[in-house]
């Protein structure tokens, strides 16, 4: 069941070595830049399109004030005995 080709054709220069290794480096360092610049674009296009929003809109009240819950800690100042 081996493979009857060999990899790379039988082709085992160092500049064929070369060449394979570059490629899989140049692929590694387009996946992490797309993985890690991807975020941080969207964010900075979300804030560009932010500045487009009058000022109004940037300081009203939240319309919809029970969208996120807001618990208070009650810190109790007795002393245990």
């Amino acid at each position: 069941m081996s493979d009857p080709k060999p990899p790379f054709g039988g082709d085992f220069s160092k500049a064929r070595m070369q060449s394979e290794i570059f490629g899989q480096m140049l692929s590694g360092a387009v996946i992490a830049a797309a993985v890690i610049g991807g975020p941080i674009v969207f964010v900075y296009v979300l804030a560009f399109l932010g500045s487009f929003l009058p000022e109004d809109s940037k300081e009203a009240l939240d319309p919809t004030p029970d969208s996120f819950s807001h618990y208070e800690q009650l810190i109790d100042d007795r002393a245990f005995v």
